[in-house]
């Protein structure tokens, strides 16, 4: 049993978990509101780490009155500790990731989970099947393509059936990739101008720090594949989260780590692209949701993602630098000399930047797309903050808000192993904008 806390006592007598429930009583397909049936609206796990402190904060500023909203994790000192901090009297719940037991009562406390803790192939498994077979809808900042394949196997049919919505890669990793293209989408089919094709993400301004939970999630995958050939092909695959491979349309070799000349994606576009770190995760979750949504995207739709390094004539040795050095990386995390000497140079989960620095980042995204029809479409979506960890932090901590409280709004679906367009979508698109973020979308070529 996890202990759960009241808001002024420390001795685990504020209140009992619910019991557990074969479906949740409140939910309708995410079509109506939910009944006030269970403690607390939504729980923060991983509260007392760095991301999971900041989600907490941006909690306590912007979540409406009324919200019912409770912070867990392993340590009741550490989560006081927090609480204390951000001056609210939320209910505290302690529960190890470890512990299947306490995780169910965790997740029958709460309408929804949010939770930072990762890597989500280490610590996060057990949780998400808590969640799935309770019906406790569930958001994460999971950006690890192994993990949220194990985890569609495991337990989008529980969800289903649960009615939970599961939904991975909250964070920069995947919104304004899933969302972006889910924007440009509706903006095409509202101009009648056909299904989408070639389309290419690029990161056109970027300022933010390297996250050490990043640099975690690339060493445990490493770690993971490590002589394993069967894993090594499916994190390899560009359609490893599709629901079905067989089904997805044979559109030949998709390259997610390429560098790209600019004017190829758009006339607007100078000097050569490189490769985006987070392109061959990000672009499987944009897959993912075309093929749950039937393909609604089109059957030639192709996604790609890039990184802007400038316009200048030395472009094209910075994104082979870029490129060059990205594999670097990666080959000195696997090689034990190495990553004895990358370990003490790179960020240490659980660790980043100050204040100061958080809110001095920003990040601007540009989609471009072409379709059926040849029709020429644009979107954006931009915000300020450190993409890692500001914006993140506002990214999940508004997922758990439209889960909790827009259920009117939701699209509808039984439940089950989602991605932020298909679980959460025009809420979700809706409450980041109310929070500062644009997500936009225009024609290019509209006389």
């Amino acid at each position: 049993m996890p202990e759960i806390v009241a808001a002024d006592r420390i001795d685990g007598t504020g209140f009992s978990p619910r019991p557990a429930r074969a479906r949740r009583q409140d939910d309708n397909h995410g079509m109506a509101h939910p009944a006030r049936t269970r403690d607390l609206d939504v729980v923060v796990y991983g509260a007392t780490g760095f991301a999971g402190a900041l989600v907490a904060a941006h909690l306590a500023t912007h979540a409406p009155d009324g919200v019912r909203i409770g912070l867990a994790g392993r340590s009741v000192e550490k989560l006081h500790e927090v609480r204390t901090r951000l001056d609210v009297d939320w209910p505290l719940l302690v529960a190890d990731a470890e512990d299947p037991a306490a995780l169910d009562d965790l997740a029958t406390a709460a309408h929804v989970v949010a939770t930072t803790v990762g890597p989500f192939a280490r610590h996060g498994r057990p949780l998400v099947r808590a969640c799935a077979t309770n019906g406790t809808d569930y958001v994460d900042l999971a950006g690890e393509v192994l993990f949220a394949r194990q985890s569609i196997d495991d337990n989008h049919e529980a969800a289903r059936e649960s009615g939970a919505r599961i939904v991975h890669s909250c964070g920069f990793d995947s919104v304004p990739s899933d969302l972006g293209v889910h924007v440009l989408y509706q903006q095409v089919a509202a101009d009648g101008a056909g299904e989408l094709t070639d389309t290419t993400l690029v990161v056109t301004r970027l300022r933010g720090g390297f996250s050490g939970g990043t640099v975690d999630t690339i060493r445990h995958q490493l770690d993971t594949v490590r002589g394993d050939r069967a894993l090594r092909r499916i994190a390899a695959s560009p359609y490893s989260l599709s629901p079905s491979r067989d089904d997805e349309p044979d559109l030949g070799r998709q390259d997610d780590y390429a560098t790209l000349d600019g004017s190829t994606v758009d006339g607007s576009l100078r000097g050569r692209l490189a490769p985006f770190l987070m392109a061959p995760y990000n672009t499987r979750v944009v897959r993912r949701t075309n093929a749950l949504r039937g393909y609604a995207y089109g059957r030639e739709f192709r996604y790609r993602e890039a990184m802007s390094v400038g316009a200048s004539p030395l472009s094209t040795v910075y994104a082979g630098g870029l490129k060059a050095g990205l594999g670097a990386m990666a080959l000195g995390l696997s090689l034990r000399p190495t990553r004895y000497v990358l370990d003490r140079l790179l960020p240490r989960p659980g660790t980043g930047p100050d204040e100061k620095t958080r809110r001095g980042g920003h990040f601007t995204c540009d989609l471009f797309t072409t379709t059926s029809t040849g029709a020429r479409y644009t979107a954006r979506v931009r915000a300020k903050g450190d993409p890692g960890y500001q914006a993140t932090a506002v990214m999940l901590g508004e997922a758990a808000l439209a889960l909790a409280l827009d259920r009117d709004a939701l699209p509808p679906t039984p439940g089950g192993v989602l991605t932020p367009a298909t679980g959460i979508g025009d809420a979700y698109v809706t409450r980041l904008r109310a929070a500062g973020m644009e997500l936009s979308a225009r024609r290019l070529d509209k006389s």
